[in-house]
């Protein structure tokens, strides 16, 4: 744990550490060294070619190596993650594990998002000796029982499963030195709210706390009340260079609506399109298929496994193009997404500006298209002034020059599928089990019950 220094300075008094961190954030000079990382996670960085951090990396890190609480928002993709990984390793290195009493947890809303913050943390972890698991519906608990009574160090978890292998006696929060809540507006959106407050209750109350939300909204705002003390709060993504995003508002016929999706789709950019259900993400997904153009899926009624493989082909370029829910939303961090389609529109700002900041990462542009009814234009007219957007507005039809001009060249095709195929990549069984283990029952039953002592 960094401890203050001062040193005496020309014209003035001593300055702390993290004072001349400050100053060197400021400047937009710092490196990882100068925020305080320990040189084993400075050298587990470097071998994957990260050398500079990003700004709420720069912002962030002094505070919580201190052992701060922290509220932060910052955009999704904005770097977010390896700012609390990084506080978690360097801040546990050296300690002891009892079996099935974790020292970090790690909490987020969707599996995806889960399997991806461990890519980020495993390395870290394995520089400073540290062992992780991650434990989430859908897939068989024993592997993830094995690993909590291997004495796992941290925890990465979607609220639901915890929640359960807690009250089967599997693992137990008591000795949780470090909690970090990510996407916090996406928990209480999903309706977590209930079983993450009583998970973090489950936590020691002298324990840090690291939120990050996209929104501070009411909710997160419970939340940080509740359980953060006298938090340090950073918002770097008001100040950071924003990528540009072209937004597009498309007005389309019911019987126009999958034709003109499938234009958007049949160009060779690689698509993400959002649907309001898992059915319709579905049938969509069929009549792309059906279109010509390779089409996989992301949403709550896949097995974890079709999960995995869709989101696999995807992000290597197998497929283009991706039909996903809003629960799938903030799980898909691919890079190269090069248009965003709004196949119905969301049903409030924060969910268009999650979805669409699926686009233009890591300094790229991107396009953002919303595909509307007549009959939806004052819903959709309040949504985009809500999100602070003024998109350019047309009327289209399948063979509308607009389509092109936003989906590029037309791509190679595929051979029709006839109307009894399903979409490529799609048809895995749905895991029955693992749907009605989901979060929301999840937290029904654990809300009901008292705690468990260890």
């Amino acid at each position: 744990m960094p401890t203050e220094k001062s040193v005496t300075v020309l014209g003035g008094g001593p300055r702390s550490a993290r004072q001349r961190h400050l100053d060197a954030v400021t400047a937009g000079d710092a490196t990882f060294a100068e925020l305080g990382v320990p040189a084993p996670l400075v050298a587990a960085l470097a071998e994957t070619g990260i050398t500079v951090p990003f700004p709420v990396q720069a912002a962030t890190l002094p505070d919580a190596l201190a052992g701060r609480d922290i509220l932060g928002r910052a955009q999704t993709g904005s770097g977010k993650t390896l700012g609390f990984c990084l506080p978690l390793a360097a801040r546990l290195a050296g300690g002891h594990t009892m079996a099935c009493r974790p020292r970090g947890l790690i909490l987020v809303p969707t599996r995806e998002l889960a399997v991806q913050v461990q890519a980020v943390l495993s390395p870290l972890a394995r520089a400073v000796g540290l062992s992780t698991c991650l434990i989430f519906g859908g897939t068989p608990q024993n592997p993830q029982v094995a690993a909590l009574r291997g004495r796992a160090d941290i925890v990465v978890a979607c609220p639901g499963r915890l929640a359960d292998l807690i009250e089967q006696g599997h693992c137990h929060l008591g000795d949780v030195e470090i909690s970090v809540l990510d996407e916090a507006d996406h928990m209480a959106d999903l309706g977590f709210l209930p079983v993450v407050r009583r998970l973090l209750d489950a936590t020691p109350r002298e324990g840090q706390r690291l939120l990050f939300s996209a929104t501070l909204d009411s909710a997160v705002d419970v939340l940080a009340r509740r359980f953060l003390t006298r938090p340090a709060q950073h918002s770097v993504d008001a100040a950071s260079a924003r990528p540009e995003v072209t937004h597009h508002l498309l007005t389309v016929t019911p019987a126009d609506r999958v034709g003109v999706i499938a234009a958007l789709a049949s160009g060779e950019a690689r698509v993400l399109i959002f649907t309001r259900t898992k059915h319709g993400a579905g049938r969509l997904a069929l009549q792309l298929a059906k279109a010509g153009t390779r089409t996989a899926q992301l949403h709550g009624n896949l097995a974890q496994g079709a999960r995995t493989r869709n989101l696999a082909a995807f992000a290597s370029g197998e497929v283009r193009a991706m039909v996903a829910t809003d629960i799938a939303a903030r799980g898909i961090h691919v890079d190269g997404i090069d248009l965003v389609v709004h196949a119905d529109p969301p049903a409030e700002h924060k969910a268009y500006v999650h979805r669409s900041g699926r686009t233009a990462r890591a300094g790229a542009g991107g396009t953002v298209v919303t595909v509307q009814l007549a009959a939806q234009a004052a819903e959709v007219r309040t949504l985009m002034r809500q999100a602070g957007i003024s998109p350019l507005a047309a009327t289209a039809d399948p063979s509308s020059a607009v389509l092109r001009s936003i989906a590029g060249p037309l791509a190679v095709r595929t051979k029709p599928a006839p109307a009894s195929a399903r979409p490529v990549l799609v048809p895995a069984p749905v895991d029955h089990q693992a749907i009605g283990r989901g979060a929301a029952a999840a937290s029904a039953a654990f809300r009901g019950r008292g705690r468990r002592r260890g």
